[in-house]
């Protein structure tokens, strides 16, 4: 019995002392409302926009062939017609470009050209370099237009005037027979002497007969 009332009196204890820490902590405080972000003017959301990097796209792979393209892409800032300008500026990852015009920026890697041009692509907003001996140009075929034309670096410029002192033969013009080879062909006459048949050339070699009286 005594045992009894000893574990009913530390229970009772123990509730209490539990009560009175319960009762000495601070209340619990409010959740604080979330701080509403300041807007930015269209003219700061841009800075903003203009600095933060693009991150690179991991879903595209690049052949070595692609690699060595890459590094024949002429960088920098590039002077356009009608007072444009490109920029263009190599990004951490080999072979892939930061391609910027106004109003425009695009993030470009090279691809397969099938005339031996330069060629670098924007797939997701459908733009497209392409660099040329003697000039380069930006095109946007989402657009439908050309967003920089004739633009050239200065080695471009210097090849431009170049082929201004040397232009290349077009391939429309006609093929010139060397001399030597026109005269080891055989002429229309003498190819045609050599298809006359040998009955022909035998009645022209016969003795004629003498015509009787």
């Amino acid at each position: 019995m005594k045992n009894l009332i000893m574990t009913l009196l530390l229970a009772a204890g123990c509730g209490t002392a539990m009560a009175q820490a319960d009762a000495a902590k601070p209340a619990a405080k409010p959740a604080a409302k979330p701080v509403a972000k300041a807007k930015l003017a269209p003219s700061a959301q841009k800075a903003v926009e203009e600095g933060t990097p693009i991150e690179d796209d991991p879903s595209i792979v690049l052949s070595e062939a692609d690699l060595e393209v890459a590094r024949k892409v002429q960088v920098g800032d590039i002077p356009c017609e009608l007072g444009a300008s490109v920029k263009i500026v190599p990004m951490k990852r080999e072979g892939m470009f930061m391609v910027t015009t106004k109003g425009h920026r695009f993030r470009m890697h090279p691809v397969e050209s099938r005339t031996g041009a330069i060629r670098l692509e924007d797939p997701k907003r459908g733009a497209m370099w392409l660099q040329l001996g003697n000039k380069s140009m930006l095109m946007s075929q989402k657009l439908g237009q050309r967003l920089a034309d004739e633009c050239q670096s200065p080695a471009q410029a210097s090849y431009a005037e170049e082929l201004k002192k040397n232009p290349l033969p077009s391939i429309l013009e006609p093929l010139v027979v060397p001399a030597a080879a026109a005269a080891s062909a055989p002429s229309a006459s003498t190819a045609a002497a050599s298809t006359t048949p040998a009955s022909t050339s035998a009645a022209s070699t016969a003795p004629r007969k003498p015509a009787s009286n």
